[in-house]
């Protein structure tokens, strides 16, 4: 992992008071990263914590980040940098919002279209095999300032393509991606499993990179609520993260991922074959630093502050937003680091206590120290 895990370990559980709500809904888009909240559902890890959790299903992210903002949705499974987006006002509506914690790392992938796949094989370069094509190639995300834009504008710069000049950038839901690969509407995506994997069962696309390969053990989707939930309701945020934490620890048992994809695969949540969604959250072929982790001893779960910054230096790199000297204050109050670690430690999970070294495909490091001098040292930027 990229963290020190200098920490220490509680040898008593810690009570906490009754949560002040009992009943939460929760949304969630249909990618097999919303394991955790399936599996916290099914076995209603929640009842143990005061809790009744009723999960909504959500046909994008713009979607689920309005019914989050108008209240229609307590908390939910959340891309990492829309939250920070919203907390931002880039793109949409402005509110302060919170990082409870992330429920898994890596998990995502670029899939080419067959035609620059194969092109990118017989050139031997990105830029060559664009060129090739003809025309300005269509890429699509999933939200303009999730994750899947950022780890697609990240790679498309180390192969030396500017993401704002040289490529057209779309928004698709992610359960849309393939048909709109099949029906060659684009050249390139880049969106959470199983998607990707059922584009090249299918035939239509090609894998070409994981998002681990991108940034090793990133931080992927976080469980994300407004900052006013937190403050109205203390207790109840606090139970919600015992919850989801025994749900991510419960994937990592033997059997019990292929357990989950049996749950996932059902029409009413992915409607993906399940041996599919199992291969993929099992890791099946990955190397450690690609595959989908989801609690690996409490390692995971613990929303850092830095990792947060990291998607504002991006947002800042892509013109998103002006530079600004307050990054470290803004991560400080989105990330809900003091609630985490009392959830935690009622559960006995270790807690990270130190960012380490994120070293990215392009060679980069990023160490969350001065994110005015990681911009600019990047060639390809706004």
């Amino acid at each position: 992992m990229r963290m020190n895990e200098a920490t220490t370990m509680n040898t008593t559980s810690i009570s906490h008071p009754t949560p002040e709500k009992t009943h939460l809904k929760i949304g969630f888009v249909p990618l097999a990263d919303a394991a955790p909240l399936v599996a916290a559902k099914l076995l209603e890890f929640g009842h143990a914590h005061g809790l009744t959790l009723e999960l909504s299903r959500q046909p994008s992210w713009a979607t689920l980040r309005d019914k989050l903002l108008a209240g229609e949705l307590d908390a939910a499974h959340a891309l990492y940098g829309l939250v920070y987006g919203v907390q931002l006002g880039i793109g949409g509506p402005r509110e302060d919002m919170a990082v409870l914690m992330v429920l898994n790392r890596n998990g995502q992938a670029i899939t080419l279209s067959n035609r620059l796949a194969s092109a990118l094989a017989e050139h031997g370069s990105l830029p060559r095999a664009l060129s090739a094509l003809g025309r300005k190639p269509v890429f699509a995300q999933t939200f303009p300032t999730g994750t899947h834009a950022m780890w697609l504008n990240y790679w498309l710069a180390a192969q030396g393509v500017h993401p704002l000049r040289e490529i057209e950038s779309v928004v698709i839901p992610p359960p849309q991606m393939v048909a709109a690969l099949t029906e060659e509407r684009l050249d390139g995506l880049c969106a959470g499993e199983p998607w990707p994997a059922l584009a090249q069962r299918r035939g239509v696309g090609r894998k070409v990179i994981r998002s681990g390969e991108i940034w090793p053990d990133h931080p992927e989707k976080v469980l994300a609520c407004r900052r006013d939930f937190v403050a109205r309701y203390p207790d109840t945020a606090r139970a919600l993260v015992q919850t989801m934490l025994e749900a991510c620890r419960w994937l990592d048992g033997a059997g019990h991922r292929k357990e989950i994809a049996q749950w996932l695969a059902r029409p009413e949540m992915l409607g993906v074959e399940s041996a599919l969604l199992a291969e993929q959250l099992e890791g099946a072929g990955a190397s450690d630093q690609v595959r989908m982790k989801f609690f690996e001893n409490g390692t995971v779960n613990y929303p850092l502050e830095s990792e947060g910054i990291w998607f504002l230096t991006q947002f800042e790199r892509w013109g998103m937003m002006a530079r600004r000297d307050d990054y470290r204050e803004i991560a400080h109050r989105v990330n809900q680091t003091v609630l985490y670690r009392e959830a935690a430690l009622a559960l006995r999970v270790e807690v990270p206590a130190v960012f380490g070294e994120a070293v990215f495909v392009d060679g980069r490091v990023w160490n969350g120290a001065d994110a005015a001098a990681y911009v600019e040292g990047f060639g390809v930027r706004a």
